[in-house]
């Protein structure tokens, strides 16, 4: 018998994945007149809309916003019993469209883009072939690009007993119905905290086990430290340099054991030691790349040595974050359709419409912890590590009136790092309450590398907790 006749069809760009990243390709190239295809074998908005930032965020914004009440007077008592959870859920599920995508799907149809549902794979230069949930196979073949926008999953550790532990990631962290009684937190990274922050309100009795000396490492050190005496004021059992040699799950109870020797028992059990990106099964070997590897880009983010293949988002590892990944995808965008219609890239701008400079030196994150912790650009660890001669400058955030208003007791810090050769801020971090709002200021200064005397002429309102500008600088004079 003859092979049966597979059909291709040729687009402009072909984008693999449809998430936030890959529909903000999709967006951009799709604005400028290329036609797009876009391949998703899930749910059309991908991890953050379903599993991580949405629901995550739709968890934890009554536990924040209940601990900001409690400490404001006239208020207080109005809020001294438990969370209503069946409402938390409900209010979740809607921001996750009760995981249905017609919303995203929509959305994509309305911009032109065609959505091709099922696994995508690269097959040589240009071409992917995509099967379908029933079985079919199609061929899509690209004029000018293919994107890669798989985005990552949980990374899993070789840990005895994991596979038969039943263990949550973050997928069922963000998702699940019903508050377990104990919950065993592996992990103290964002998701760990966030998580931890989350199912401690609700009810639950948090142990988190953390393998280093203190969480969120990747943060300025007052941030970890913050989050763990808040964490342990709420209830939970916070343990730092600890190490876990095995789990094991009887019925409905897990059991973790420690290095040590003790034990750790709990209902449910939430793995949360980093993430791994997913190229492993799309095709990367028909191109001569590694599977299961992070993708080296250029500040384009096309990948090194192709002129059509393009990594976006988690998939290249810059800056694993939704926003940042957005934040890419506009940039390619922007470079893939000046590449298509002639264009001359303006490579020599660091700051321009096609380079992702942003990923190295303006990062920003919030995480949504008790207290909030929000940073743009690196940490003074990282910045002594690069060779830069820098300053930082700290200050206590309780101590401006607008953070003595927002909350009763505020305990919070600031950090303003200055690079002393060009006398420009190039990080900021804050801890404490409503932290998160106070990001988008420190991220304009960055990006715009303001000189710390112009910061002089820009004059935070009176009372709010943006005053703290002001006491950073103050403390930089001297």
């Amino acid at each position: 018998m003859g092979q049966a006749h597979v059909e291709t069809t040729e687009y402009d760009v072909v984008v693999l994945g449809a998430g936030p990243v890959g529909e903000n390709v999709a967006d951009r190239v799709r604005a400028a007149g290329l036609s797009c295809a876009v391949v998703e074998s899930e749910l059309i908005g991908g991890e953050c809309s379903y599993w991580a930032c949405m629901p995550s965020k739709a968890l934890l914004r009554p536990v924040l916003a209940r601990s900001d009440a409690r400490k404001v007077p006239g208020l207080s008592g109005a809020v001294k019993g438990p969370l209503d959870t069946a409402a938390v859920f409900a209010h979740r599920d809607y921001f996750t469209g009760n995981w249905k995508d017609d919303g995203q799907l929509d959305w994509l149809d309305s911009i032109g883009a065609r959505v091709h549902r099922g696994h995508g794979r690269l097959d040589g230069p240009r071409r992917v072939t995509v099967r379908n949930p029933e079985g079919e196979r199609h061929i899509l073949a690209a004029r000018h690009a293919v994107v890669v926008c798989t985005g990552t999953r949980a990374a899993l550790p070789d840990l005895p007993g994991l596979k038969g532990a039943r263990a949550w990631t973050s997928r069922e962290a963000t998702s699940a119905k019903a508050v377990p009684g104990r919950l065993v937190v592996i992990g103290g990274g964002v998701v760990a905290t966030e998580m931890a922050t989350a199912w401690q309100a609700f009810g639950c009795q948090v142990t988190l086990l953390v393998r280093g000396e203190g969480l969120l490492p990747r943060m300025e050190p007052f941030c970890g430290e913050l989050v763990a005496d808040a964490l342990r004021e709420a209830g939970a059992d916070v343990r730092t340099g600890t190490s876990v040699a095995s789990v094991a799950r009887s019925g409905s109870v897990v059991t973790v054991t420690l290095t040590d020797g003790s034990t750790v028992e709990a209902d449910e059990l939430l793995i949360a030691t980093g993430r791994t990106p997913r190229t492993d099964d799309i095709g990367l070997e028909s191109v001569g790349l590694t599977p299961g590897t992070y993708l080296d880009v250029d500040e384009t983010c096309r990948v090194e040595g192709s002129d059509w293949l393009y990594a976006v988002g988690d998939s290249n590892g810059r800056a694993l974050l939704t926003h940042q990944g957005k934040y890419q995808a506009r940039i390619a965008g922007a470079a893939i359709v000046a590449r298509a219609q002639g264009v001359p890239l303006l490579e020599s701008d660091r700051w321009g419409a096609h380079a992702a400079t942003a990923d190295h030196d303006a990062v920003t994150q919030v995480v949504f912890t008790d207290p909030e912790i929000a940073s743009v650009g690196p940490t003074l660890a990282e910045a002594e590590r690069a060779g830069r001669r820098v300053r930082a400058v700290d200050h206590a955030m309780g101590s401006v009136a607008g953070a003595s208003l927002y909350a009763d007791g505020y305990k919070g810090q600031a950090r303003m790092l200055v690079d002393l050769d060009r006398e420009t801020v190039i990080g900021m971090t804050f801890a404490g309450p409503g932290a998160g709002e106070l990001v988008q200021a420190a991220a304009i200064a960055v990006a715009a590398e303001v000189p710390v005397e112009r910061l002089w002429h820009a004059v935070p309102a009176y009372p709010t907790i943006s005053e703290i500008w002001l006491r950073l600088l103050e403390t930089y004079r001297g």
